[in-house]
């Protein structure tokens, strides 16, 4: 057996084959493809999940793939771009993976390649909206007739949805982290703040990159995917976009909560100094007349005064009241 026949069996490829005539689908593996082959209208998606690379350039190429556009879906870090060859579009998707948990997500590259019969995708591994969609049609196979282009669109807008998902999450936590911050105020939640701005501004850079795949596909209408489906493009667009501001507007109130809580941390470091500051202000004129009278001469009248140790303390503890009245007026304390 070859090595692309047990790669094939342990499932790393799935495959879903619809007959226009018959209106049936039939899911399976790479066995489908044969039979693709054989027919003259069949449409097929076949679904690459983790195959080495060799086989991959291999299976790609035997579909009349571009090398070119096959090394740019084998790189484990390509920026997601269209484009448009002579038989087939290639869109390259960035994609969050089975692991996702939150703001706190993995990416996986997500490669389509878009025929006139057929859809391929292929990542390096699990793909949520891959599964997603592998499952919709498992209930209802007539989803098949939307043909490649169709099936490459819902691929798409689940995987954008992802995206609005875990940010839709996250507001509630910001909205709690500005109330902890006047309430209990600690580092863990700068640590926090610091951690989202990281996610976001890297979401943001990943919507970005989206939002420039969609508005060629809104701008410039593909004949591979159908003008019947320009509205389905036109809501992928705008999912991105929403990704892109909200990514951008939470990445902004992070920033803020952080400014706010170094703004608060320090006021309350000012407070602090300039109790200190008070505190050494009031002994300043305190230890000065301790000084005075600590000193050993003989030669010192109010040291032979019965009272002098009461008009001492007593003259401290005046200076020192009207010091804190002062402060008290002046609105230091």
């Amino acid at each position: 057996m070859s090595v692309v026949s047990q790669l094939l069996e342990e499932k790393v490829i799935r495959a879903s084959l619809f007959d226009p005539r018959a209106q049936e689908s039939t899911s399976g593996g790479a066995e489908l493809i044969a039979k693709w082959k054989d027919s003259k209208d069949g449409i097929i998606w076949l679904d690459i999940d983790g195959l080495p690379d060799g086989e991959t350039r291999s299976l790609l190429g035997d579909f009349g793939i571009h090398p070119l556009a096959i090394q740019d879906a084998l790189r484990p870090r390509h920026p997601p771009k269209l484009e448009r060859f002579e038989n087939f579009l290639f869109i390259l998707l960035r994609g969050l993976d089975a692991e996702a948990s939150g703001i706190d997500f993995g990416v996986i590259q997500l490669s389509l390649f878009i025929g006139e019969r057929f859809l391929l995708t292929r990542h390096s591994k699990p793909s949520v909206s891959a599964n997603w969609l592998y499952d919709e049609i498992q209930q209802n196979g007539k989803l098949m007739r939307d043909g490649p282009g169709g099936l490459a669109l819902h691929i798409s807008n689940r995987l954008s949805r992802r995206y609005i998902e875990i940010l839709l999450e996250l507001e509630p936590r910001l909205d709690e982290i500005e109330e902890e911050m006047f309430q209990r105020p600690d580092d863990t939640l700068l640590s926090e703040l610091t951690r989202y701005k990281s996610r976001l501004r890297k979401l943001t850079r990943i919507a970005n990159y989206h939002q420039q795949v969609a508005a060629k596909l809104r701008d410039h209408p593909e004949p591979l995917i159908g003008k019947r489906f320009q509205h389905e493009v036109v809501d992928l667009y705008e999912q991105i976009e929403r990704t892109q501001s909200l990514s951008s507007l939470y990445y902004q109130i992070a920033i803020d909560l952080t400014d706010g809580y170094l703004g608060l941390s320090s006021h309350r470091l000012n407070r602090v100094m300039q109790i200190l500051t008070i505190i050494t202000v009031i002994f300043v004129p305190l230890t000065f007349l301790a000084g005075i009278y600590g000193m050993n001469f003989e030669n010192m009248p109010e040291l032979k005064n019965r009272m002098g140790y009461f008009i001492v303390i007593g003259t401290m503890f005046v200076v020192a009241i009207l010091q804190l009245l002062y402060f008290r007026r002046k609105r230091w304390i």
